[in-house]
């Protein structure tokens, strides 16, 4: 059926990794498949695509983008904490009346013996199409089949009507004349399709050029927004979320730790303050660190632009192509020096950069430690990877209030109870990857919180107690870690490894993270902390630049989680003060590129005591 539809696709086998991710996502680079895919004899899609992302009221629905590249688009997500969303709604134009067959995609994401948790109706001009969408028998996202439905020529009322208010998901609807047409479903296959029915493969795209492109609005990257924006340069700022702060952010509510080092006139206006996690007080801190933004005139900001596909000239990234969330509009920004962000490593991933996943062997670069032993650096290099959170609360009311039966949630929470969340509300597995299976594991967690929940208001104590919060947006630790000229250990942590290129220190502990589960605990959504914690305890260690520029793509720099270490040497810089000191490096860095028609290379080998000077260090070593 795809080899029908899409000829042009039996040419991705044959890609290397950055143009088949740029194929994946990027509208200019798909014109040209979907103008020859369009032209073929059997491409004849004759119906009227509406997605979920473009309705223009999302009612109580929320956009979910972080799983673009793993779905094939962005969805609605019906994220009501177990109480049924207002619907979403849209209008729909139809050049024909007539019968239609209806398809809508969507997804069971908790398949079993119980009604499937995320159910919804849709409705067409008020009226339900007469199936319940969601309750698939597998847990894949696919095209579900409502049958014949009417309509006039003109304007129809589409809307999406949540049954449970536990993440119900839709990523598009499509009406056909034809019963027969196949639908594609495969991320690759799915996006072409879309950019073709909604004109978006053929609209013109134009280039911005800036200075420096800076791909990922977390601490890191608005700390190397504003270094760059404070020595002239013109940045272009990419953020996929609506809010900049990445994890601090009010969508996941963690809040910043380590030091501000030499970086405390920046860091002080993007950090948070010291709140418990998953607080309502990092609203405020959303606040103040927008103000920051928008002070910084230089920099122009993209917020909800989630950065999609890279051009490449040689080792080096011409352009970055971006999606702009909610209509799917292709943009493309060049720049001759650019900064991943993205925690992902997004941008290196696109390009070909070097990067690491997992765990190395502890003989690697001799990081064993016998009191934990596995736990700590295994014997053979594995997968297993610190995990991801999400974040909840609850508070007392005055009056009782019940909480939805869950039976879908139990086989993940067991018995387990708790009012609130924190730091330790963390899942990660050897079997799911946490950038691919990344929905996957929100999803479990989703699960772990509900029947949590649940089994608190079991008792009669908690009568009162009202869930208010939960996140939707992971909030991770670790994933890629894009390989630099250097490659940071706990032995320079642990032995404050002194270097030329120093530009950011830090004291916390050298910090990692295993499953409870895996020492037999009840549930698998409950880490455990390990810390080899310096002597004394706020000794300084220090992070040299050659980690924060890529090895092998030579106009790229990253900061943040993303940046160039090991496994356990993440473990002590990865918080995001820290990670906030390295994008202000990035961004001084930028500038000297500019300034000497440099690669960040050049930089370290020929400018770097000007860089440390700009960053706050004399030019002595550390």
């Amino acid at each position: 059926m795809a080899s029908q539809l899409y000829p042009i696709l039996l040419k991705i086998l044959d890609m290397k990794r950055r143009d088949f991710n740029r194929i994946l996502a990027s509208i200019p680079f798909l014109a040209p498949a979907v103008s020859d895919a369009a032209s073929h004899a059997s491409y004849k899609p004759k119906g009227v695509l509406v997605e979920t992302e473009r309705f223009a009221s999302k009612g109580g629905w929320v956009v979910d983008s972080q799983f673009f590249q793993q779905v094939g688009g962005n969805y609605l997500l019906a994220h009501g904490m177990g109480t049924p969303v207002e619907n979403a709604r849209t209008e729909v134009e139809f050049s024909e009346g007539g019968d239609y067959q209806l398809w809508v995609r969507s997804k069971n994401w908790c398949v079993g013996g119980w009604e499937a948790p995320g159910r919804f109706q849709v409705l067409l001009n008020g009226k339900s199409v007469g199936k319940t969408f969601g309750e698939q028998n597998v847990e894949e996202w696919g095209w579900e089949n409502a049958g014949k439905v009417s309509v006039k020529t003109g304007t129809s009322i589409v809307e999406l009507k949540d049954e449970t208010g536990f993440a119900g998901r839709c990523d598009a609807l499509y009406f056909t004349k034809d019963s027969s047409e196949p639908l594609p479903n495969t991320p690759v296959e799915l996006i072409q399709w879309k950019d073709y029915l909604s004109g978006r493969a053929t609209a013109p795209v134009s280039t911005q050029t800036f200075d420096v492109v800076i791909v990922g609005g977390g601490i890191a990257g608005c700390g190397a927004a504003i270094a760059a924006e404070r020595n002239g340069l013109k940045v272009a700022l990419l953020q996929d979320r609506p809010v900049f702060g990445g994890n601090a952010s009010s969508e996941i509510r963690v809040h910043t730790e380590g030091i501000h080092g030499k970086g405390g006139d920046i860091l002080e206006r993007l950090d948070t303050k010291w709140w418990p996690n998953s607080s309502p007080e990092s609203v405020l801190d959303d606040q103040k660190r927008h103000r920051a933004m928008d002070e910084a005139k230089g920099i122009e900001q993209f917020l909800n632009y989630r950065a999609c596909g890279v051009e490449m000239d040689g080792n080096s990234i011409a352009t970055v192509d971006a999606r702009k969330v909610g209509s799917g509009e292709i943009y493309r920004f060049a720049a001759p020096t650019f900064i991943d962000c993205t925690g992902d490593g997004w941008l290196g991933f696109w390009a070909g950069a070097e990067y690491a996943y997992g765990r190395e062997s502890k003989n690697k670069f001799n990081e064993g430690w016998d009191k934990y032993g596995e736990l700590w650096s295994p014997s053979k290099p594995d997968n297993r990877v610190m995990g991801s959170s999400v974040m909840w609360t609850a508070k007392p009311e005055t009056y009782a209030s019940g909480f939805p039966e869950v039976p879908w949630a139990l086989p993940v929470a067991k018995t387990y109870t708790s009012v609130d969340s924190e730091w330790f509300w963390e899942f990660s597995s050897d079997d799911l990857h946490q950038i691919d299976d990344g929905e996957k594991i929100r999803d479990h967690m989703f699960r772990a919180i509900y029947g949590t929940f649940y089994n608190t208001k079991q008792d009669p104590s908690h009568a009162t107690l009202k869930m208010t919060w939960v996140a939707h947006i992971l909030g991770k630790r670790e994933s890629r870690r894009l390989v630099g000229d250097y490659v940071y250990t706990m032995n320079d942590a642990i032995k404050k490894r002194q270097f030329k290129d120093t530009v950011v220190e830090e004291t916390r502990a050298v910090d990692v993270h295993y499953q409870k589960s895996l020492k037999g605990y009840i549930v698998d959504f409950i880490s455990e902390a390990m810390f080899w914690r310096l002597q004394p305890e706020d000794s300084l260690y220090y992070l040299p630049f050659r980690t924060l520029y890529s090895k092998n793509i030579d106009n790229m720099m990253m900061a943040g989680r993303c940046f160039s270490c090991s496994h356990i040497g993440l473990g002590g810089p990865r918080v995001q003060n820290t990670t906030g000191q390295m994008g202000i490096a990035t961004g001084y860095a930028a500038a000297l590129c500019k300034k000497y028609d440099a690669q960040p290379r050049d930089i370290y080998k020929k400018h770097i005591k000007e860089l440390r000077k700009m960053v706050g260090y004399d030019d002595m070593v550390a």
